[in-house]
Parts: C-alpha cells; sequence; structure tokens
C-alpha cells in the first residue's frame, strides 16, 4: 500500500513573531502506524524538502514514545529532510493520503491550489483519506465532483474552539477549525478538550487533535482493508 503524507511549508505564526509548522505527534503517530502495517510512505509539502517543525511540539512536555522513536530514527529524518514537491504528487500513484496538522496548514495548505485538486481528485477516484487537527483547513476550498463543499453534510471532527483557546491563539489563526467547518455545512464532533476522537464518513476520516493522529491512521488502515477485495 502505497501511502502520502503531506506536510506544511509554512513557519510564521501569524504577525506573533513565533514559529509554527507541522506537530510531530502528528506526523510520528500515523507514519509508525501506517509504516509497520506494511505501508510505503512518501512525504510531500508544498515547497520540498524539509518542512519546519513547530518547536513547541518538541518540548519535553509535548513529547512521547512515538516523537521520541521518530527523532532517533535516521530513515524517517533522511524522509523528511527530502519531502518531494507537492505539485509533483500525482493521487493515481497512492492508495490514500494523510494529512498531519499542526497550525502551519492553515496558512498555505489550506490555500494551495495543488493541495486542494489534490484532495478533490481523491474524492472523485472514490478514495479514502485523512486529515487531522489543523488540518482540516486544507479542505476549505476543496469541492465534490458536483461543486458542494467536500464537507458539506459530513459528520467531522477537528480542532476544537475550546482547544484554540486553550493554547490562546484564537486571534491569531486566520480562522477557527469548527466554525469553519459548520459554516460549509458540516455537522461537527467532538468530545472533551484533549481527548481521542475519531470520525469516518463516507471517504473521510477526521481526528480532533493530536493524541487522535495515530488512531485516525489506525481507522484508516481499517477502513481500507475493509474495503478492499478479499483474494
Amino acid at each position: 500500500m502505497k501511502v502520502l503524507l503531506v506536510l506544511t511549508s509554512h513557519d510564521q505564526l501569524g504577525d506573533t513573531g513565533r514559529k509554527t509548522g507541522f506537530w510531530l505527534e502528528e506526523l510520528a503517530a500515523p507514519y509508525y502506524v501506517l509504516k509497520d502495517a506494511g505501508a510505503q510512505i512518501t512525504l510531500a509539502s508544498p515547497k520540498g524538502g524539509r518542512p519546519p517543525l513547530d518547536p513547541k511540539s518538541s518540548e519535553p512536555s509535548f513529547q512521547t514514545d512515538i516523537t521520541r522513536r521518530f527523532e532517533k530514527d535516521a530513515a524517517a529524518n533522511a524522509q523528511l529532510d527530502t519531502t518531494v514537491r507537492l505539485d509533483s504528487v500525482r493521487q493515481e500513484d497512492y492508495e490514500t493520503v494523510f494529512y498531519p496538522g499542526g497550525h502551519g496548514p492553515m496558512w498555505d495548505l489550506a490555500e494551495d491550489k495543488n493541495s486542494i485538486k489534490l484532495l478533490e481528485s481523491f474524492l472523485a477516484a472514490g478514495k479514502t483519506f485523512a486529515v487531522v487537527c489543523h488540518s482540516f483547513g486544507t479542505v476549505r476550498h476543496a469541492k465534490t465532483p458536483d461543486g458542494k463543499p467536500l464537507v458539506d453534510g459530513k459528520t467531522v471532527t477537528g480542532f476544537t474552539n475550546g482547544e484554540e483557546e486553550d493554547v490562546g491563539l484564537t486571534k491569531v489563526v486566520p480562522f477557527l477549525v469548527e466554525d469553519e467547518l459548520m459554516r460549509l455545512g458540516a455537522a461537527f464532533s467532538n468530545v472533551k478538550n484533549w481527548g481521542v476522537h475519531t470520525v469516518a464518513d463516507g471517504q473521510l476520516i477526521t481526528g480532533q487533535n493530536p493524541a487522535s493522529s495515530g488512531p485516525a491512521a489506525r481507522l484508516l488502515i481499517d477502513t481500507l482493508n475493509g474495503r478492499r477485495p478479499k483474494n
């Protein structure tokens, strides 16, 4: 199974002067869920090369066994150093795509024409895919083949308004994930702040926050295996 993981190339947290990027757990957890299930993983980003890591995500309080495994994994870091440019990937080459979060995607991937086109092509091809946490911003401009918002009528989850308030960034981010999803016609499902929560609705799998990224990847694999014809 060939899987594409798409990371942000954006490293500025609005006009705060602070750095952002992808969230380490949201890459590491699905990376190993997928890799340990036998997937061949390709990492991509809008600019290619080493994508920016949100420095807070590597602080001791946010580290997990999985993030420490990733940091010590020379092969994984070599992949991270050489992400392919997003404009070079084709949906036809992958069975699925997974979008890790972090605040970065809200600025670049949410508006990236190549990302929007890629998501729409996965949808049109009938393939299941996953987005978690802030990466749900990537679907805000994506449309179904009949021109409706990709999430219209879908039950989804993502980073909640309450979680954004907890981290003090409600006035910094360009939009609030929860509000935006509901504006687009989605039914927003969530549990308590920072609780683990995943949702599957049709081709779309979503995870609420960093702790939900690994479970979302497992749900993605289970869904793909359930749909794959038996030999």
